[in-house]
């Protein structure tokens, strides 16, 4: 008799392992080149500080399946919504700045949306944990659901860009220990809601900080693990496309030699998973 054809499948993923070979798109080595950002559809690269979509794309092929939800708690231009949006996952995401989130409803609705999926754009700080938790709950009782199935989090690289005038935004802490506090807070928020055994996402940076190497990404690592979770993999991603030495690149390496430092290639994208 033949043999009948089976699917062999991971319990986080749509993912059929027998067909392995075919997933190109999906990286599985630990240093991610993207020569640019994706900015079809709704993607824009206008927000300064905001990640390439190609991130969220590949956290969301590897460790969600359709119809699972993902939490954003720092929202941004909503590049992780749009890729819930094409993706077929149902997205939450947070933003303590009312008048970005206006905006980003915008644009997140500008998607096509083929699956039909539920995103919920939600004005609040991610580090009041109790305030938030209920505007979460809210948005999950909407799809008759508890629990996320994937977070990902790309907070400030503390001072480096200033987001906005309020004092609970961690890119205004006044000092890095702060910084890690208010960053604990979010995971906080985070664990209460992310299913067990799955995954956190971290997109971080490290920075400088009156000429020392500030190890932010490792700090934040730390914040991360003590609340219980599996440190899995952590990715370098080149930066060799950042807007911001875009154009300077000899005044850069100038200032690298001047200065006795090394100028910044590359930001991390860190993956945990709930124990």
């Amino acid at each position: 008799m033949p043999r009948k054809a089976t699917r062999k499948s991971n319990p986080i993923n749509d993912l059929d392992l027998e067909r392995w070979k075919e997933y190109d798109d999906i990286l599985t080595d630990s240093l991610w080149f993207f020569p640019e950002r994706d900015r079809s559809g709704a993607h824009l690269g206008d927000y300064h500080g905001n990640f390439i979509p190609q991130i969220p794309y590949q956290a969301m092929r590897r460790y969600t399946r359709a119809g699972d939800i993902v939490l954003d708690p720092f929202l941004g231009s909503g590049t992780t919504l749009i890729e819930c949006r094409r993706l077929g996952r149902h997205g939450i995401g947070l933003d303590l700045k009312e008048p970005l989130t206006r905006a980003v409803r915008k644009r997140v609705g500008a998607e096509d949306n083929p699956f039909q999926v539920r995103t919920s754009i939600l004005h609040t700080d991610s580090g009041d944990i109790e305030g938030s938790s209920r505007k979460i709950r809210r948005s999950l009782r909407t799809l008759d659901r508890d629990e996320v199935q994937l977070a990902i989090l790309h907070p400030p690289y503390h001072s480096i860009i200033r987001f906005s005038d309020s004092p609970m935004d961690l890119s205004n802490c006044e000092s890095t220990t702060q910084f890690l506090e208010r960053f604990g807070q979010v995971v906080d928020l985070t664990t209460r809601f992310l299913e067990d055994k799955r995954y956190l996402v971290l997109v971080i940076g490290d920075i400088y900080e009156n000429g020392n190497w500030i190890p932010l990404a490792f700090q934040c690592t730390q914040e991360v693990m003590k609340r219980g979770y599996q440190l899995k993999s952590i990715v370098v991603k080149d930066m060799q496309g950042n807007r911001a030495k875009r154009n300077l690149g000899q005044i850069w390496r100038y200032r690298a030699l001047a200065g006795g430092f090394y100028i910044f290639k590359h930001e991390y994208v860190i993956f945990f998973r709930k124990n």
